[in-house]
């Protein structure tokens, strides 16, 4: 099994940017944190983060033939991206959105997931646990459909 893990805008800057609302580990203790529930679980992970849409959308594409799932954090792309929404219903390989806070409580502009409506679930508010959870959520989700 092998799963694809995106990460969008600023994510990069975890441990600097917000630590209040993202944490003080950064983004390679999350990295980190991915590779090694992967390696627990035995699955094969790639990991990946851009600042560009274009980018994350032609990581998605790339996918097709190559991963099982994806794990996408979209960042802010996640309430502008239409681009990741049709790029994740193009290679329709199942997907889980995540979240290190939770999108539902902060401002109402983040309310909205475009992302999401290609997902087979959301994961919100849980930080690096959230990738776990997600991680688990597809590992089973392609067991049950083998």
């Amino acid at each position: 099994m092998k799963l694809y893990v995106l990460n969008g805008p600023n994510l990069n800057m975890l441990g600097i940017r917000e630590p209040s609302i993202y944490g003080k580990q950064d983004f390679n203790a999350l990295i980190q944190y991915i590779k090694d529930v992967c390696a627990r679980e035995d699955i094969e992970v790639e990991c990946f983060q851009s600042n560009h849409e274009g980018v994350l959308v032609d990581i998605i594409q790339s996918a097709l033939g190559k991963a099982d799932g994806i794990v996408i954090n979209p960042a802010a792309y996640t309430h502008t991206s239409v681009a990741i929404l049709d790029a994740l219903k193009a290679v329709a390989l199942p997907a889980v959105e995540v979240h290190l806070s939770d999108v539902s409580q902060r401002e109402n502009f983040r309310h909205i997931s475009y992302p999401a409506m290609a997902c087979i679930a959301q994961i919100k508010g849980k930080g690096f646990q959230g990738y776990e959870e997600a991680i688990l959520l597809l590992k089973e989700h392609l067991k049950e459909q083998a």
